[in-house]
């Protein structure tokens, strides 16, 4: 009896791991898409804690005047301070600035690589100490921050039907500052 041997492979093979090959691009395609979300959300937190760090530490600096930081929200699609006469208002000015990316390399006028909508908040809370807020745009929706944050509460929503609606696209990082009563 003669046996055939069969050689190459049935059209079908080929198909199936052309199949296989194709969902497993597609899937690393998705994860790098994701990894890539994940570092801008990344890179904007550490602009904002960089900006947070430095608003404390000009309070801290200026403690004898730490009341007149008290302010509303500074930053993207504002107008910033430019009265010059006191520290307080020098230091928020500059604040400002930075948080509409002053820093940053500009591309046909608008600031590229700072936070996306960057704002800042300093609140007076009790017993002398203070609350410094940024705020920014996320770029994907996740849990809304605390409702006693305010700062950017409802300029970060999305249009009607979007997946931003109810702040939860809004990051922020506070920090408090406490000034001690020195005598």
């Amino acid at each position: 009896m003669h046996t055939v041997r069969e050689r190459g492979t049935s059209l079908i093979e080929v198909l199936v791991t052309v199949v296989i090959v194709a969902f497993g691009l597609m899937g690393a395609a998705g994860l790098q898409s994701r990894m890539q979300l994940s570092e801008v959300e990344a890179y904007q937190r550490t602009q904002a804690l960089i900006l947070l760090s430095d608003m404390a530490n000009r309070i801290t600096v200026n403690r004898s005047a730490a009341a007149d930081y008290v302010t509303g929200a500074l930053g993207a699609g504002m107008v910033c301070p430019t009265t010059m006469g006191t520290r307080a208002e020098i230091d928020l000015g500059q604040w400002c600035n930075a948080l509409q990316g002053a820093a940053e390399l500009t591309v046909g006028g608008d600031s590229a690589g700072a936070m996306l909508g960057g704002r800042g908040c300093v609140e007076a809370l009790p017993e002398n100490e203070f609350m410094v807020t940024v705020a920014w745009q996320g770029m994907t929706p996740v849990s809304p921050p605390a409702f006693s944050v305010n700062c950017g509460f409802g300029q970060y929503d999305g249009a009607a039907g979007s997946s931003c609606s109810n702040d939860r696209c809004r990051r922020v990082v506070t920090t408090v500052v406490r000034i001690a009563t020195l005598d």
